[in-house]
């Protein structure tokens, strides 16, 4: 038997199911069929929240939509956040779609479309590399308009014990470090208007003393920078790494922690960084536990000894759970069976999907309540990098619906 992971706090029953903002699983999936993606409008509220009220006063909180852009929800984080984090046109069309204003946008290999349409809606551009500066301010002046423009920076550390390292060695993201003073120097020249820095070190960590050193680091090396080219930055984007609790054993990120830390920080910095604003950049810290993933159970078998319960879901829409998203082991995610939420576990389960691959099992021999055909599995942790991170037309299965509760 293999444990699942912690069901994050926030979660309810009703009449013995699984509740989501007040409505039981039962009638979201009748309603809204099978599989369906839910996402709580007052648990993304409630994170919001408890983390503003833990980060000083002087630090912006950025959403990173690559983490979930539907539409309901986007617009529902523009009106919570600070700033909205982008990474193609493609997001830049939905940010603004969605009433953003205050737009970043960072990734490598940005088109000139993309640069060109960035500058001419005033976003602010993470500049990966000097050709893409280059090609920025060509373009700016082709339109006659002076781009916004930060420098995204590699920076010579990582976040220890993050899931993703994003810095620290050769990265396809962001400047090293030795080049950054002379492209600012270009900028400057050019007329832009140069932003700030962007860096960037790591995702997905649950310790806050590995988060408070990467930020302690961070905000030396904007300095440093500053200093070297002679420019005090407008704004730091200090990067993110908060991590969400997945599987057994994770324990909840102490945020209060980071934030006193981090708020001694912001009150005894150099001169030069004075005047400056900064940011984090969340995704899947503000809107991963808000969300689960419903699916029916439509058969039930045993083959040698083991029992499946066969969902009309799968890995087509959460890859992750299935352990196909950069997971080295797999573990569970969080999971129950969502018509029988108050149940005790009293049987060992492999919750499996619908495709023709051995890769789509979303929950390996796990402790559930016995569950039957027409019963709701739930995947929680589900409120990021799902929908829209998982090969949804494998197979032709399309995607899962997709709703905003209370």
């Amino acid at each position: 038997m293999k444990p699942v992971g912690p069901i994050p706090d926030g979660y309810t029953s009703l009449d013995g199911e699984l509740s989501v903002g007040g409505i039981k699983a039962s009638q979201i999936v009748d309603q809204h069929g099978s599989p369906v993606f839910v996402y709580s409008r007052s648990l993304l509220d409630q994170r919001m929240a408890e983390l503003k009220q833990a980060m000083p006063e002087q630090l912006d909180i950025h959403y990173a939509m690559k983490a979930n852009p539907f539409a309901p929800l986007l617009k529902h984080m523009v009106s919570a956040a600070d700033g909205i984090d982008i990474a193609s046109g493609g997001e830049l069309v939905m940010a603004l779609a969605a009433g953003a204003r205050h737009i970043s946008f960072a990734g490598p290999g940005k088109r000139d479309e993309e640069l060109r349409a960035a500058i001419e809606a005033g976003v602010t551009i993470n500049l990966e590399s000097p050709t893409e500066c280059d090609r920025a301010l060509r373009i700016g002046s082709e339109c006659g308009v002076a781009p916004v423009l930060a420098i995204r920076v590699n920076p010579d550390f990582d976040l220890k014990g993050s899931g993703m390292k994003m810095g620290g060695g050769a990265k396809q993201f962001g400047m090293d470090i030795e080049l950054v003073a002379g492209e600012m120097e270009k900028i400057l020249k050019a007329g832009a208007k140069w932003r700030g820095f962007h860096i960037f070190a790591g995702s997905q960590a649950l310790k806050a003393d590995a988060i408070i050193e990467t930020q302690i680091q961070t905000l030396e090396l904007a300095g440093r920078l500053a200093e070297e080219a002679g420019a005090a930055p407008e704004h730091v984007n200090l990067g993110g790494g908060f991590g969400i609790p997945y599987f057994p054993g994770d324990e909840p990120l102490d945020i209060t922690k980071i934030g006193a830390a981090l708020g001694e920080r912001l009150s005894n910095l150099p001169d030069i960084l004075k005047n400056t604003r900064f940011a984090i950049e969340l995704g899947r810290y503000l809107v991963g536990e808000a969300g689960v993933y419903l699916t029916r159970v439509i058969d039930r078998k045993v083959s040698r000894g083991e029992t499946f319960l066969v969902t009309d879901g799968g890995l087509h829409h959460q890859l992750a759970a299935s352990g196909n998203f950069g997971t080295v082991v797999k573990r569970n995610y969080p999971a129950a069976i969502a018509s029988k939420f108050d149940d005790k576990p009293e049987e060992t389960v492999s919750i499996v999907g619908c495709l023709c691959t051995p890769l789509d099992r979303l929950s390996d021999n796990a402790e559930m309540p016995r569950a039957e055909v027409g019963d709701i599995v739930a995947i929680f942790c589900a409120g990021a990098y799902g929908a829209t991170a998982s090969p949804a037309n494998f197979l032709g299965q399309g995607p899962a619906a997709e709703i905003l509760v209370g």
